[in-house]
């Protein structure tokens, strides 16, 4: 009796263990299937898009090309004559997404720029012609159409508002395309790591980007224009970059949201103009500093250092100073939360913004107009005046600065009554430490307006303690030396 009792009690533990490493194993294979399913039921739908480019030169002909000096170069280029002009041609690859039984192709603007040729082929080998049906180079989104002889496979999108970080996420697309030889595409899979993410411009790359989805799937350059998917095969997103330091995938990659892509790909696939809510004005991030000198709750929200005149800001009588805290109830943490929520809105909607204006909180009424079509960051500029004029100057703080001159403002496109100029920042100073540059105007010293050197000068002889500045870059405190 007692060995059945321990004999029972041994099957009933290798059944409990067999049972419980079963399990497992089970999910790991339910979760394969889920991906070959996606594989199977998205991948026809992703295309290979090939771009040509003709460009013309018209070559010189140069026995002298030894000298690298500009000045030798031009000299003898003018004693000979030009070539007949040459042409070659640029060819660029990238992906896209089939996204309805008409033949409409969702990809990246950056994609299709520019191309003389486009060529989308589908995975089963069948080539089209891709006509350009619209583009938005804010957006980095276009769509293209082909004319199919038969049905074609098409991608569903998703609510990309409902992505959690640590979903899982599937990229689809065609790196490589021009090395693989091979119109299949390639599925990686990885998981959602950041929400909301923003891309700054840079000296490579012109566009800003913001409210991007961040993924560790593999995206590699080819992959522009593919679809991000979720677990059931939905679109969640476009990929559009990647952050590398080799050129190649390091785990960061961005995609534009699903929703973010629908009303524009609506827009553009109708023919609309593509319209972004506006409000008017220049704003920057909650520092520190400015927390403190503003004497705010907490280092969040989004200062206002600029009201464009006539806009929508200007309208309600919001001013230069106040800090935008929360929209339609909801708190704003940073310019690019506020951002992202005045783009989701329509032409002429009311949006109610909560501000913090000399200490007191107010309720404001915004109406959102339509962002204007040459409405653009201005460049960072950088000037110097002559020596000359340098050794005038008075030095506070490490800056030194100087008057407004017509040749400034005609250059800058600044107004000759409004501002002084920072004609140089004394590394490590104060101001330097702050942030200021060469270049930047000054139009306030601790809320007094600055229209002229002699303001300058007045309002700095009283100036003691910290002091805050509003340029044309923002708001920025200056520490006293």
């Amino acid at each position: 009796m007692r060995r059945f009792k321990l004999f029972s009690l041994t099957l009933i533990l290798a059944l409990a263990v067999n049972y419980a490493c079963a399990e497992p194993i089970e999910e790991a294979l339910n979760l394969q299937e889920a991906f070959v399913n996606v594989s199977k039921e998205v991948g026809p739908a992703v295309v290979s898009i090939s771009v040509e480019h003709t460009e013309r030169y018209q070559p010189f002909y140069q026995p002298f090309s030894q000298f690298e000096d500009e000045f030798f170069k031009e000299f003898f280029e003018d004693f000979f004559r030009a070539g007949p002009q040459k042409e070659y041609t640029r060819i660029g690859l990238g992906s896209g997404v089939i996204i309805d039984k008409e033949g409409h192709v969702l990809t990246n603007e950056h994609v299709v720029s520019g191309a003389d040729k486009i060529t989308v082929t589908l995975p089963d080998g069948r080539e089209f012609e891709g006509k350009l049906t619209g583009s938005d180079l804010y957006s980095d989104l276009a769509v293209l159409k082909i004319e199919p002889k038969g049905d074609l496979p098409f991608a569903k999108l998703g609510n990309s508002d409902n992505v959690k970080i640590g979903h899982w996420a599937i990229a689809i697309g065609n790196p490589f395309a021009f090395a693989v030889k091979n119109p299949e595409p390639t599925l990686t899979v990885g998981v959602i790591s950041a929400l909301n993410r923003s891309l700054p411009r840079t000296g490579r790359r012109m566009r800003e980007y913001t409210d991007l989805i961040q993924t560790d799937a593999a995206i590699n350059p080819g992959n522009s224009g593919g679809p991000l998917l979720n677990i059931h095969g939905e679109i969640i997103g476009i990929n559009v970059a990647i952050f590398t330091m080799s050129g190649g995938s390091e785990g960061v990659g961005f995609a534009i949201p699903a929703n973010s892509a629908k009303k524009i790909m609506n827009d553009l696939i109708e023919g609309r103009e593509v319209l972004y809510g506006w409000l008017g004005v220049v704003i920057q991030d909650i520092t520190s500093d400015l927390s403190g000198y503003f004497k705010l709750k907490e280092q969040q929200g989004a200062l206002i250092s600029e009201i464009i005149k006539g806009s929508p800001a200007e309208k309600a009588r919001l001013k230069i100073g106040d800090v935008i805290i929360s929209a339609d109830g909801e708190r704003v943490k940073n310019t690019h939360d506020l951002i992202r929520r005045v783009l989701r809105k329509d032409i002429g909607d009311e949006m109610v913004l909560g501000i913090v204006r000399n200490s007191r909180s107010y309720s404001v009424k915004v109406k959102v107009g339509a962002r204007p079509k040459d409405e653009t960051e201005e460049s960072k500029k950088e000037e110097k005046v002559s020596r000359k004029e340098a050794e005038e100057l008075k030095v506070w703080r490490g800056i030194e600065v100087s008057g407004i001159t017509p040749e400034i403002a005609s250059r800058f496109n600044l107004s000759i009554n409004k501002g002084v100029f920072i004609s140089s920042v004394k590394p490590l100073s104060p101001t330097a430490k702050a942030g200021l540059q060469t270049g930047d105007i000054i139009y306030e010293i601790n809320r007094k307006p600055i229209k002229s050197l002699k303001d300058y000068y007045s309002v700095i002889k009283k100036a003691s303690g910290d002091a805050l500045l509003r340029t044309d870059r923002g708001y920025a405190i200056i520490k006293e030396e």
